[in-house]
């Protein structure tokens, strides 16, 4: 059974990215994904990249991941602000 710790180390090791989150059950996995390597790219464009980054994975430990893929500029739209003057949260 793969962990999520395992699907998150895939991710990162296959796709530059500034924050990978995983949860799952083993052969079900959800991951918010954020990488500049998204910029310019259409939806699918960024799935394909996250595919390409598990390789076999995704056939043969993987039985389906969701996910959420972002920018670092848009991952930052949908963080609340924090105090005036401050940036907003990167890991919430």
């Amino acid at each position: 059974m793969v962990r999520t710790e395992d699907v998150q180390a895939y991710i990162e090791q296959g796709l530059s990215c500034e924050l990978v989150q995983v949860v799952g059950d083993g052969q079900h996995f959800e991951a918010v994904i954020v990488s500049p390597e998204f910029r310019g790219r259409s939806r699918v464009q960024r799935h394909q990249l996250v595919y390409r980054a598990l390789g076999d994975r995704m056939r043969e430990e993987i039985h389906a991941l969701s996910m959420q893929t972002y920018t670092p500029e848009d991952w930052a739209s949908t963080q609340p602000a924090g105090p005036p003057g401050h940036p907003p949260s990167k890991g919430a």
